[in-house]
């Protein structure tokens, strides 16, 4: 069937509505940011950038590093950006723009984010890079989608919902990672839980004016253990790359770079050095993939 106008917008150029790109725009390893501004930190190492393109938040540079082409893409803050920029990525590879009709071959990317990140056990120094093994997701966003877990992720839900309870205002949702990607880009490195959060203050336990409905929130974080399996820092994307990734047939992973020690009360003095690391890590394991 044709995909309504409604749904799939396209801007008179051919490109998509949001991230302003056309088909041919990107690769199939797409390497995700947050802050527009670190795009070019990442492109900085290609070979050749062949595409600069930005619209919004939504900032894109596609090159090459050797004969790897690499898309470096700048999604913004949270999940409700997420949302954006994994359909309409999906929609330039999977969706036929002239017919408005899904492909008969599908294609699944290697979408690879690098964030910062914060810390929950004391374990953890500040300058570490965590690959995470599952995004949980502690907003909204999966509330709108059918989704499937397999048997091993409902059985860390059932678990961190038990281990949550009495928090009635969290609804989690857990995706594991790419095990392709995990053994590859994150191979060697630390491997944890990944706790997605709707909002950067409150909703990451932080206190300044507002008074927070759950007191100890990180204590509750950082106490979860299953099997060896716990959760090892707090950020706002990984969940919904994760999930939304599963669900449309492509492989993800998360790299973060920890920034904050949220159980010592600590941010690091020199976090560009550590973001630098993180990208370097991932734009040379990216040319096995």
């Amino acid at each position: 069937m044709s995909i309504p106008e409604s749904d799939l917008i396209i801007n008179p150029d051919g490109s998509i509505y949001h991230l302003n790109l056309l088909p041919e725009d990107v690769a199939d390893t797409i390497i995700t940011v947050g802050d527009p501004d670190r795009v070019a930190e990442v492109s900085k190492h290609f070979d050749k950038i062949e595409l600069k393109k930005g619209k919004r938040e939504f900032m894109t540079h596609t090159g090459l590093l050797g004969s790897k082409r690499i898309t470096v893409l700048s999604t913004g803050i949270g999940t409700d950006n997420i949302d954006i920029v994994l359909n309409e990525l999906d929609a330039l590879v999977n969706i036929d723009f002239h017919t408005r009709e899904i492909k008969k071959s599908l294609k699944s990317l290697n979408i690879i984010r690098i964030g910062t990140s914060g810390a929950v056990q004391d374990d953890i120094p500040l300058g570490s890079i965590i690959a995470s093994s599952f995004g949980l997701g502690m907003d909204a966003l999966m509330n709108y989608y059918q989704s499937q877990n397999t048997i091993g992720e409902i059985d860390i839900l059932v678990k961190i919902n038990k281990h949550f309870n009495g928090f009635a205002k969290l609804n989690p949702y857990i995706t594991a990672g790419s095990e392709h990607l995990l053994s590859t880009i994150g191979k060697n490195l630390t491997h944890g839980i990944t706790v997605t959060a709707p909002g950067f203050y409150g909703p990451q336990g932080r206190k300044l004016r507002a008074h927070n409905s759950i007191d100890n929130l990180i204590e509750r974080i950082t106490s979860f253990n299953h099997n060896g399996t716990r959760i090892t820092n707090l950020e706002m994307e990984t969940a919904g790359i994760y999930a939304l990734s599963n669900i449309l047939g492509h492989q993800a992973i998360s790299i973060n770079a920890i920034l904050a020690s949220r159980t010592k009360l600590a941010f690091a003095k020199e976090p560009q050095k550590i973001i630098d690391k993180a990208i370097k890590l991932v734009l040379e394991r990216s040319l096995i993939l």
